[in-house]
């Protein structure tokens, strides 16, 4: 397997007293990346589900591209995948009244590709894997915890594989 690596320059965060203060990408860098990976892409006839982060390869190492990125433009633009909003709406009411198994999440993780440790348990290296998919996917909330939206996620994008 093969991969190309985009660096953007981003200072990512800063800690600060009240939580991290992420940095935005600027407009001109979203639109270059756009026609980068637009042009990369079609060179290669890479899959727009392999358009992925740092994070979401090495979810226990790395937290960029962070929560800010523009995952959802992206895949507006036919970069990435991004789940149907209405989708996940309806599969998590059905998840609200029953969160799965850690299990689930581990298994439904690793079919999208994530490295998931297929533990059964809530364990530290899963709860990295979670929040990275989260910040990925649910950007306004990525604690790493399993909860009915995040199940929600999970099984619209392996259901339109």
């Amino acid at each position: 397997s093969s991969s190309i690596g985009i660096e953007i320059v981003n200072p990512g965060f800063k800690d600060t007293p009240t939580g991290r203060l992420w940095y935005p990408y600027s407009e001109d860098q979203v639109q270059s990346l756009i026609f980068l990976l637009k042009d990369i892409s079609k060179r290669y006839n890479i899959n727009p589900r392999s358009i992925i982060g740092h994070s979401d390869i090495a979810p226990l190492r790395k937290l960029d591209p962070g929560p800010l990125f523009p995952w959802k433009r992206l895949a507006g633009e036919g970069i990435g995948v991004w789940p149907n909003e209405q989708a996940v709406a309806r599969q998590q009411t059905q998840f609200a009244a029953e969160l799965p198994s850690i299990s689930w999440y581990q298994g439904q993780l690793a079919r999208l590709g994530y490295a998931t440790p297929q533990t059964g348990e809530l364990d530290v290296a899963t709860r990295h894997v979670l929040a990275a998919f989260q910040m990925h996917f649910r950007p306004a909330r990525f604690d790493g915890t399993p909860d009915a939206q995040t199940a929600a996620l999970l099984q619209v994008l392996n259901q339109t594989k």
